[in-house]
């Protein structure tokens, strides 16, 4: 008899239901996270919600309650929601504000892209000379398939992540490993730069920063939030859904064609990924949030556009999230140690660019999180500095979301090239 034949049948198996379950998590997960309970809030702190939102589902599928692995939302998770959201947080994109921040923010972002880039395969290379069974694998169990699903998640956010899953094809167990360390890493980096915001007057005296222009930029931010911010109505929803799907569509229509063409003629190109569908839906569906960024629909920011983003990015984090083994983040805790060296990089070389031109610790902390926390985290950086500073860590995530899959794909590639052979 098969081992197939002698797993266990899932508890639940009917997909309308397993849909409930999530969405309840979900509610569950924001309801619960904004309550003012000292205790739930400390509980948040150390597992943040979009944690909780890989792990809940993740431990029901562990315990057996459904098969994520082969339910069919994780397809529609990654097909549907994923370039709907992604064209919803890129139209957004103001390449004339990011020419503006060029001189500091910009510099310190792009600082921190070529940390996370360089940072990764120095990190599995350091590693491979110690603990080359860390950094190993082959195929789908192949460590740098996983890290390189890391490198979306700290140069964009978790849809460039998924993304990279996408593409990459890590093994589900190597997957749950990886969002772990994604999550113990990133958000310890994040603590320190909220203390950091704390301490920013120490922190620019050491830079021997001057951190005027930072009061002048929170000035305008703020004139123009408060110009534009208005309530979404009912034709403005309509129209961002309209909008996230039919460019889902038109990226899917043009992205088929073109992969099963290159399979056809040119099938070694298979090693840049050029032959992977899915890869070109992202490409395309990136492609048409920056054309519509230049049309009067970048306008639906300010209705919520990235907001109903999120909402289509946490359900599709849900359903990524039912396909993980949560045992598996014992199997490798070495990975803890290869995030830690890649993020030190990453923290070494802003600062050495900071110290050298002397920029406030604003652009420090708000570079950084906008590659590595994208969108939620870069906002909520910002924030802890003023609130009316939170556009700047928008602007640079957004860019972000932009860049993010290719630039984890160039970094995946290197971490390949940086991997022992076993």
């Amino acid at each position: 008899m098969s081992t197939l034949a002698l797993a266990p049948e899932p508890l639940i198996t009917n997909t309308t239901v397993i849909v409930g379950i999530l969405m309840s998590i979900l509610g569950l997960v924001f309801y619960t996270s904004n309550l003012s309970n000292k205790y739930i809030k400390g509980f948040y702190n150390i597992m943040p919600p979009l944690l909780m939102c890989y792990f809940i589902p993740g431990i029901l599928n562990s315990c057996g309650v459904f098969d994520g692995e082969n339910s069919p939302l994780t397809t529609v998770g990654s097909r549907y929601f994923l370039p709907a959201c992604l064209i919803l947080f890129i139209l957004n994109l103001d390449l004339k504000e990011m020419w503006a921040l060029r001189k500091r923010a910009g510099l310190m972002f792009i600082t921190g892209t070529i940390g996370i880039i360089l940072g990764g395969p120095i990190a599995v290379y350091l590693t491979s000379l110690i603990a080359p069974q860390v950094v190993g694998g082959i195929g789908p169990d192949a460590v740098w398939r996983g890290l390189g699903t890391l490198a979306g998640s700290w140069i964009g956010g978790s849809a460039n992540q998924v993304a990279l899953k996408e593409i990459l094809q890590p093994s589900p167990k190597l997957f749950s490993s990886v969002i772990a360390v994604d999550a113990f890493v990133a958000y310890l980096w994040m603590a320190f730069l909220l203390y950091g915001a704390s301490k920013s007057a120490q922190f620019d005296k050491f830079f021997k920063a001057d951190a005027r222009d930072v009061e002048e930029l929170m000035v305008k931010m703020e004139a123009q939030d408060k110009e534009n911010a208005r309530s979404p109505e009912t034709k403005d929803i309509i129209i961002m859904l309209a909008i996230a799907f039919a460019g889902t569509g038109l990226a899917t229509f043009c992205a088929e064609p073109i992969a099963q063409y290159i399979t056809a003629n040119y099938p070694h190109l298979e090693t840049f990924s050029l032959t992977n569908t899915f890869f070109w839906i992202i490409l395309f569906a990136t492609i048409v949030g920056v054309i519509l960024s230049f049309t009067p629909a970048r306008k639906l920011e300010h209705a919520g556009a990235s907001k109903f983003g999120s909402v289509l990015l946490y359900m599709l984090i849900v359903t990524i999230g039912m396909q993980m083994d949560i045992l598996a983040i014992l199997e490798n805790p070495g990975l803890f140690v290869v995030g830690i060296i890649w993020i030190s990089f990453h923290a070494l070389l802003l600062l050495i660019v900071g110290k050298i031109f002397k920029i406030p610790f604003f652009y420090f902390a708000v570079g950084s999180m906008s590659n590595i926390g994208g969108v939620a985290s870069a906002s909520v950086t910002s924030a802890a500095f003023h609130p009316s500073l939170i556009s700047v860590g928008v602007i640079l995530s957004v860019f972000s979301y932009a860049i993010g899959t290719y630039a984890g794909w160039l970094t995946a590639k290197l971490m390949e090239l940086a991997s022992p052979v076993l």
